[in-house]
């Protein structure tokens, strides 16, 4: 890469990064150009310049994030030797460890509702978790004799997912302890069997 590109480079991450923080810590709406550069220690001109859009750009952070966390996910649930139920486990505690990447997540598709151009790439993004999801929930569903259609099984899962990420983002946590033990009791006699 030459000087010029690498700098490109580096901004445009700097931008990313400050845009992701700001999305936790203020979200969308409190986020302006101006914020966001000085955030990023960078020029403001350079937001529309590399990005096009401010809106671009807060796609681009979702689009980020989620290739992180979609390859970590991948992994775990291809790792072979580890029973589902463990895999359920470890999934369910990312649920609550991903708790910055939840309010991106949502955040974003809270701007998409108004926003026809930013609606597909979020659209995208859920199609990239159901199609995990899918590669997950196939053989067990099979094994576990779940008589749901796969694709239901799934809207299920993402479904419930969500249901706890925006509870708990709204500070309510009544019953999910409990829902979560459930499920996981059931995994663990699915599995003995």
């Amino acid at each position: 890469m030459t000087p010029a590109s690498v700098e490109r480079h580096q901004t445009e991450e700097a931008f990313l990064d400050a845009a992701e923080r700001l999305l936790v810590s203020v979200g969308h709406a409190g986020i302006s150009t101006r914020v966001l550069a000085q955030e990023a220690s960078a020029n403001h001109g350079l937001v529309h310049y590399y990005f096009g859009s401010m809106e671009n750009l807060l796609a681009r952070v979702l689009e980020r994030f989620t290739e992180r966390l979609i390859a970590r996910q991948r992994a775990m649930y291809s790792a072979p030797d580890v029973p589902f139920a463990e895999k359920w486990r470890t999934a369910m505690r990312y649920l609550d460890a991903d708790r910055e990447y939840q309010k991106v997540w949502f955040e974003l598709q809270a701007l998409a509702w108004n926003r026809p151009e930013l609606r597909e790439r979020v659209a995208h993004v859920d199609a990239e978790w159901r199609a995990v999801l899918r590669d997950a929930l196939a053989e067990p569903r099979e094994r576990y004799g779940i008589e749901m259609p796969l694709e239901a099984l799934v809207a299920l899962v993402i479904t419930f997912n969500e249901g706890i990420i925006f509870e708990r983002l709204s500070g309510i946590k009544s019953g999910q302890t409990e829902l979560l033990e459930w499920i996981d009791g059931w995994i663990e006699r699915k599995e003995e069997r």
